[in-house]
């Protein structure tokens, strides 16, 4: 069985019960090194995630064993839990659902989730004349699309806007900035999610 394990936003404390028992009964445990280290595991359970053509293979070639590969956040909100059911059968594919940091987001902020638009600059451009028609936009963000980008596209249509700016969500160096979108800076983000809302 592949069990793909949504680990929420980073915390422990934020995994959902089904994790610890997930992780425990597998034979093989896959993840980043960030992921693994959040679990106290033997060496030998430990996988470090390859490329996705080469956990394919993986998975493959292990289909009789109990396999875990963590997930950062939902698997189903632009995780690797997409990909799984993509490639494999259904019924081979079990998910354990988790916090995901756009979520988190929301609660820290104090910003209702009803009607957002929820999406993702990760590795893909994003539509932002179809986003900003929307009143509020969550995005999880990579290097080539992150806060400053987004920032600039709010300008580009000569909207007011206020932009929430979520980074390292969950862990001790959690840091959570609102600012018009002008007076977001260009710097590097540390693992963040981008709310957009009206100002």
């Amino acid at each position: 069985m592949i069990n793909i394990v949504g680990i929420g936003p980073g915390a422990a404390k934020l995994m959902v019960a089904e994790v610890a028992t997930v992780v425990a009964r597998a034979d093989v445990v896959v993840g980043s090194q960030r992921q693994l280290a959040l679990f106290e595991l033997p060496v030998a359970k430990r996988y470090v995630l390859p490329k996705l053509s080469e956990l394919k293979v993986f998975l493959q070639n292990n289909q009789q064993r109990e396999i875990a590969v963590l997930a950062s956040g939902d698997p189903l909100l632009y995780g690797i839990g997409n990909w799984a059911l993509h490639q494999f059968p259904r019924e081979q594919v079990h998910i354990v659902p988790g916090i995901s940091a756009i979520q988190y987001c929301f609660h820290q902020i104090g910003l209702p989730m009803n009607d957002s638009y929820l999406t993702s600059s990760h590795g893909r451009v994003p539509d932002f004349d179809f986003l900003l028609h929307h009143q509020t936009v969550a995005m999880v963000t990579d290097t080539q699309i992150g806060p400053y980008q987004i920032a600039q596209e709010v300008l580009r249509r000569g909207q007011q806007r206020l932009i929430y700016i979520g980074e390292m969500l969950s862990y001790p160096e959690e840091k959570i900035t609102c600012l018009p979108a002008d007076q977001v800076v260009e710097r590097e983000y540390a693992l963040n999610v981008v709310v957009i809302t009206n100002a």
